[in-house]
């Protein structure tokens, strides 16, 4: 069974429901989660109410835009990744509703601690992964081939899925 999501943070800073999806570099992984999950949160008709963004624990890429292959999966399945631009995670984005690190490695950088009720690893919510099963990483496809790619689109449209269907749980409408 899939966690609930965390409640919004009281006003001023629970309005909109703020998401973050953070990776190493910003270019792969977390706009691809950014992106897909953009377009399902305005399918939804909550895009007034939720905010989604995304970023790198690593300062390589800021301003860069998306990595031409996961721009070019995206782009093959109707999303548009031509927006994006890299941006490094600072404490300012601790004080989302929900951040999401996409590795065991980027949730050390942004909670020391570990997991908290808002700070959690991204496949967390992914539907194949069962309970009381270890939460794998989302791989890194940057050194792959284009089946990374693929693979990691996957398991973020179905991971977004999930995490659309806890935002109407939280009744933001």
């Amino acid at each position: 069974m899939t966690p609930p999501l965390p409640p919004p943070l009281p006003p001023p800073l629970g309005a909109p429901y703020r998401i973050a999806f953070v990776c190493l570099g910003n270019i792969c992984r977390s706009p691809m989660a950014h992106v897909v999950m953009a377009r399902l949160v305005d399918d939804a008709g909550l895009a007034s109410r939720v905010e989604v963004d995304s970023c790198g624990t690593g300062p390589w890429h800021v301003g860069e835009a998306m990595d031409v292959r996961a721009a070019a999966h995206l782009q093959a399945e109707g999303y548009d990744a031509s927006a994006h631009r890299g941006q490094q995670w600072d404490d300012s984005w601790a004080g989302r509703d929900l951040v999401l690190a996409m590795d065991a490695a980027n949730l050390a950088e942004v909670s020391p601690d570990g997991e908290t009720d808002r700070v959690r690893l991204f496949r967390t919510f992914d539907p194949v992964v069962r309970a009381g099963e270890p939460v794998p990483d989302v791989p890194d496809p940057y050194y792959g081939g284009d089946q990374g790619f693929a693979d990691v689109l996957a398991m973020v449209e179905r991971t977004c899925i999930r995490l659309v269907a806890g935002l109407d749980a939280l009744e933001l409408r």
